[in-house]
């Protein structure tokens, strides 16, 4: 009989309805228990899904039942509770994005889960998505031959009252950034996934459509990788009415445009037989708004791929596809982009 792994959320906003979903839709998970310090909201939370509702955190990681915890606390307030599940020696930790909003903090998370033999993911579920997976796979197979060029562009929109409503939306100690750090995380992520380790990076990052905010709604970043290529990442909340992420991988030999989970272009020197296909089952594929204007306008389906990645790796013994240190490379890059815009110049990773 398969094994059933119980999980529960620490956090109950709005991203965690998110993980409930796709935990939900899991054969070998279930959805066991919950905490958060606001006791009603946890409640709220734990009559809506039919589960334990915890008003303090010893008592959730006392729950035998809860086998993984998930993270879906303010970017900025991941580092305690996951150490918490940690040095509970909980089976896996998985943490939303960003893993937190600092490289130092990131390091100490990474840092206790070895300590303790616990397993730590980071969650960006675009990797998981079908086509993000055949570029890589062409990136890996030299389909590309020398990559020129990569651009991230997240033109996203969000609305004043988005950043009114909530306290901590906008803030350095709870966002730690702006349209990058909190919107454009995840197709920063793909441009460092398909681009490989970044060299240096020069930026400029500026408030422009938002009033109130401590952060950046509007950011650009040039970047050389070590192979040589060049990346370019254009992120914004001040976009309207918000457009689909998109990345753009340019080479010698062929280039492809993603666009949420839709490929708009893929053309290479050398075609093969499967790419008309590719072309025709791919070319309208995106499944949800992407976040581009709506922050809950996203599908569950990327994390349930996500969570069923941690389960396969605990079942076989070995590290997920986004252990801790690959999830705090893109954390990395923001803040180098961050400091280039603050200091002026390139800086060096």
């Amino acid at each position: 009989m398969e094994k059933k792994y119980g999980f529960g959320i620490i956090g109950t906003g709005s991203i965690a309805a998110v993980h409930a979903t796709a935990i939900s839709s899991l054969d070998n998970a279930k959805l066991v228990a919950c905490f958060n310090i606001n006791g009603e909201h946890s409640d709220a939370f734990a009559k809506e899904y039919g589960i334990r509702s915890y008003h303090d955190i010893d008592s959730f990681l006392a729950d035998s039942d809860v086998d993984i915890v998930t993270v879906t606390t303010p970017s900025g307030a991941h580092l305690e509770p996951a150490l918490a599940a940690i040095e509970a020696k909980k089976k896996a930790v998985i943490v939303e994005k960003p893993l937190e909003i600092t490289k130092e903090r990131c390091e100490k998370m990474i840092e206790a889960a070895k300590a303790n033999g616990v397993m730590l993911a980071g969650i960006f579920q675009s990797r998981f998505h079908e086509v993000a997976r055949l570029i890589k796979k062409a990136i890996d197979e030299g389909r590309f031959g020398r990559i020129s060029i990569i651009d991230a562009q997240i033109k996203w929109y969000r609305t004043q009252d988005y950043y009114d409503s909530v306290g901590w939306h906008g803030t350095w100690k709870m966002d730690g950034g702006g349209a990058l750090m909190n919107q454009g995380i995840h197709a920063i992520d793909l441009l460092r996934w398909f681009g490989g380790d970044v060299s240096r990076v020069s930026s400029l990052c500026k408030t422009i459509g938002h009033e109130r905010i401590e952060v950046e709604d509007t950011a650009g970043a040039v970047l050389e990788f070590k192979s040589g290529a060049i990346g370019v990442i254009e992120g914004t909340t001040a976009s309207f009415p918000g457009f689909l992420k998109r990345v753009e991988i340019s080479g010698t030999d062929g280039s492809v445009v993603l666009e949420e989970e839709s490929l708009k272009f893929w053309q290479f020197r050398n075609e093969k037989p499967e790419d008309e296909e590719i072309r025709k089952k791919y070319s309208d594929f995106t499944s949800t708004g992407g976040g581009a204007s709506d922050p809950k306008a996203i599908g569950f389906h990327g994390h349930a791929l996500a969570f069923s990645n941690v389960i396969a790796s605990l079942d076989a013994g070995v590290q997920p596809e986004i252990p801790g240190e690959e999830a705090m490379k893109a954390v990395e890059l923001i803040e180098a982009v961050y400091k280039s815009s603050r200091d002026g110049g390139w800086v060096w990773l």
